[in-house]
């Protein structure tokens, strides 16, 4: 096992993906200022074939397609654009999706004849206001053809949010701590992980109290924009397309450490007593390493089994962990706590790589040709040769979900 490349970009990266296995990649991140977006691309040595920037909200989004066009979201005049870059890195196709000025795209996904996106707030500095406006627009998911023309746009409505754990303390509880009474969210933002997924004909879409953490995951069909059902109240965590219309939904923080798996009817048909970053293998079989937020950890690599009970691999160091990757022997390979590590199908763990670095911006693992591994940490980007095989099949993040970084399984 060694580490072929290592290589810097000249901010933080927030996305890698790339169309062939064998390079090279696509990254997005962003500069020196946050407000700018900046898209590389760049060979597996290191080596930049071109790069682009773009205005950006300090939230950089990029999809690509299965044809190796990047498309990129962006604040252009007094609108929203989606543009594609072509692999050479000239301009292709774009769109401008109807909004309003003081919207922003929190999210989207490529669908083969368009996209579906996630619309919230937008930021301070995208507004251009130095104090709070009076009123702001409602999140909304909304439907596009690939020229921009609107399909259908669903309003969401959080209502008034509240969890067991929440608690406040001041005038109204004669300065006790006390179970914080439901309220509805003065602004409400996408979810930070895996805010939109799309599988089948299903939409799963997560918004949040940007001041509590507290969310709601919101189902919706994708022809017609209607909403099939939505969460309950939770703080928000990672998630994973399950099968076609299913959803794993996780909620971690306040007490909560639990993932759920919900059908294509919105309805929750398991839960489990953990909360990671999983993977769902061509039998549907949910695994991964646990991101329990609290150290020393006592975080394992889990295996969620049928009957809702927990099957034990490896204890885990550390909290930060790449999403990761599993190749077609079912062994998983994902950086934490400094190391690269992987877990076999018997749930037997390995050591990989080790170094002395405790970066906390950690990217997912892509799994290339002849064992090859992408990690990003911050503004690098690390690149290992090891025995893995090649990239599995399964619906989440397994084949193209894993290495185009779009969500979606058709």
């Amino acid at each position: 096992m060694t580490l072929a490349s290592r290589f810097t970009l000249p901010g933080q990266v927030r996305a890698v993906a790339t169309v062939d296995p064998s390079g090279p990649l696509t990254v997005t991140g962003y500069g020196a200022n946050p407000l700018v977006t900046v898209i590389t691309r760049v060979e597996l040595s290191g080596k930049v074939a071109w790069q682009r920037t773009y205005p950006g909200t300090g939230s950089p989004q990029s999809r690509l397609s299965t044809e190796g066009t990047l498309w990129v979201a962006y604040p252009g005049g007094d609108g929203r654009l989606l543009e594609g870059v072509l692999p050479d890195g000239s301009t292709g196709p774009t769109a401008r999706p109807e909004c309003r000025p003081d919207e922003e795209i929190g999210a989207f996904v490529l669908l083969d004849d368009g996209f579906v996106v996630s619309w919230v707030s937008a930021s301070r500095p995208v507004r251009g206001e130095r104090s709070r406006p009076t009123s702001l627009p409602q999140p909304r998911v909304a439907r596009y053809t690939q020229e921009g023309e609107c399909l259908w746009s669903t309003p969401i409505a959080l209502g008034a949010m509240s969890f067991p754990g929440v608690v406040e303390m001041g005038d109204r509880t004669g300065w006790e701590l006390r179970p914080r009474r439901p309220r509805v969210p003065e602004e409400t933002g996408v979810d930070h992980w895996e805010p939109l997924l799309v599988s089948a004909d299903r939409i799963a879409a997560g918004f949040t109290d940007t001041r509590g953490g507290i969310g709601r995951t919101f189902f919706l069909d994708l022809d017609s924009g209607e909403t099939v059902s939505a969460t309950s109240p939770a703080p928000a965590g990672r998630k994973a397309i399950a099968g076609p219309g299913q959803f794993l939904i996780g909620s971690q923080g306040y007490g909560a450490f639990t993932t759920g798996r919900f059908g294509r009817d919105g309805a929750e048909i398991a839960r489990w007593a953990s909360h990671g970053a999983m993977l769902v293998d061509k039998n549907g079989s949910p695994s991964g390493p646990e991101l329990e937020n609290c150290l020393p950890s006592g975080s394992r690599f889990r295996r969620l089994a049928p009957d809702n009970t927990l099957v034990d691999g490896p204890a885990l160091t550390g909290f930060c962990t790449s999403y990761p990757a599993m190749d077609c022997e079912g062994t998983t390979v994902f950086w934490r706590d400094g190391k690269l590590l992987a877990v076999d199908k018997d749930l037997v763990g390995y050591e990989l790589f080790a170094m002395d670095d405790d970066r906390a911006v950690i990217g997912r693992a892509l799994l290339l040709d002849e064992g090859g591994v992408a990690i990003s940490l911050d503004n690098e980007i690390l690149v290992f040769r090891t025995p893995l095989g090649p990239l599995a099949e399964g619906p989440w993040p397994c084949g193209e979900a894993n290495l185009h970084g779009n969500p979606l399984v058709s």
